[in-house]
C-alpha cells in the first residue's frame, strides 16, 4: 500500500507537467484546427531559459529562493512567449489558408530548427542544475518503506492547480476567452462580428508558450537535468495526453496528462521500465478505439 501511494504521488506530479504542456497543444488545435508540433521544443527552450536565469541570479548573488523562483518564472514566461509568437508568425500565419499539410510540415521544420539552434548555442551535453527546492514530508510508513511527498512535488501540483484555475477564468470570464471561443466555433463569423482573429490566434500561441515555460521550469526543478532533445520526448507524450483527453478540450488535456503520467509511473514501478512508453501509447490506442474523440473530446460537426 505504501509503495502504491508513493507511485501515485510521483505519477500525479509527472502528469501535472504533461498536462501543462498538453494544454498548449489543445488550445492551438481548438482555434485553428492544426497541431503545433514545435510546441514541445518551446517547452525545451523555456527550460533552458529558466536554467540560464537561475545561473545568472546565482552569479549576481540572489540567494532568496522565493525571489529567485519568481524572477526566473517571469523571465522564462516572457522570453518563451516571444518564441511562441514567432512560431505563429513564421510557421502558421502565412500558411493558415493553405492546404492542411503545409503548416504541419512547417511546424516539424520549426521543431528541427529550434532543436539544432539550442544544440549549437548550448551544446549537446546534459545541463545540470543543483537542487533549488529540497525537503519534504513523511506521510505514511509501512515496514521499512516510508511515503514521502517532497516540497518540489507540492509546488508542481499547486502550480498546476493555480494555472488551471486561472485559465478557466480566462476562457470563461474575459473578452479574450470569448474571442477564443468564437474563433474555435467559426473564425469567419468571429471576424465578421468584430473579433480580431489574427490577434486572438497570436495570443493563444503566446499563452501556450507561457504554459510551456512554466512546465519547463518545473521540469528543470524536478529532474535537475535538461538537454536539447527533451522537447521531442516530452512533447510527444504531452501531445499523446492531449489526444487521450480529447484534443481541443482543456480539461481533457489535463486529464490526459495525469493519466499518461500515472501509466508511465506505475508501469515503471511494477513492470519493466523499458516498456513504459509502449504501455502509454498502447493505452491511447485502446481508448481511441472506444472513444474516437478522446475521453472528454467533442465530435466534430461538419459545417455545410
Amino acid at each position: 500500500m505504501a509503495y502504491f501511494l508513493q507511485q501515485l504521488i510521483n505519477g500525479v506530479t509527472l502528469g501535472s507537467i504533461y498536462g501543462l504542456i498538453a494544454i498548449g497543444y489543445t488550445m492551438v488545435y481548438g482555434i485553428i484546427g492544426m497541431i503545433n508540433f514545435a510546441h514541445g521544443d518551446i517547452f525545451m527552450i523555456g527550460a533552458f531559459i529558466a536554467l540560464i536565469a537561475f545561473l545568472a541570479l546565482t552569479a549576481i548573488g540572489v540567494t532568496a529562493i522565493p525571489l529567485a523562483l519568481l524572477l526566473v518564472l517571469i523571465v522564462a514566461i516572457g522570453l518563451t512567449a516571444v518564441w511562441g509568437w514567432t512560431v505563429e508568425r513564421v510557421a502558421y500565419r502565412p500558411l493558415r489558408d493553405s492546404f492542411r499539410l503545409a503548416p504541419l510540415i512547417t511546424a516539424i521544420g520549426m521543431s528541427i530548427v529550434l532543436q539544432n539552434f539550442i544544440q549549437i548555442a548550448q551544446g549537446a551535453r546534459v545541463k545540470p542544475l543543483q537542487p533549488v527546492i529540497t525537503g519534504g514530508y513523511e506521510l505514511y510508513s509501512q515496514g521499512s518503506f516510508t511515503v514521502i511527498v517532497s516540497n518540489i512535488q507540492i509546488l508542481i501540483v499547486a502550480t498546476t492547480v493555480l494555472v488551471m484555475t486561472g485559465f478557466w477564468l480566462l476562457i470563461n470570464r474575459t473578452a479574450l476567452g470569448r474571442s477564443q471561443r468564437a474563433c474555435e466555433q467559426d473564425r469567419l463569423m468571429a471576424a465578421l462580428s468584430g473579433v480580431d482573429v489574427d490577434r486572438t490566434i497570436s495570443l493563444t500561441f503566446v499563452l501556450g508558450a507561457g504554459l510551456a515555460a512554466v512546465a519547463g521550469m518545473l521540469y528543470l526543478l524536478y529532474y535537475g537535468v535538461i538537454d536539447f532533445f527533451i522537447g521531442f520526448i516530452v512533447g510527444i507524450k504531452a501531445f499523446t495526453a492531449a489526444v487521450f483527453g480529447g484534443i481541443g478540450s482543456i480539461p481533457g488535456a489535463m486529464l490526459g496528462g495525469l493519466i499518461i503520467g500515472l501509466i508511465e509511473t506505475f508501469w515503471s514501478a511494477y513492470f519493466t521500465i523499458e516498456y513504459k512508453d509502449v504501455a502509454a501509447f498502447s493505452m491511447l490506442a485502446i481508448v481511441l478505439i472506444f472513444f474516437p474523440t478522446g475521453l472528454l473530446g467533442r465530435p466534430e460537426v461538419e459545417k455545410v
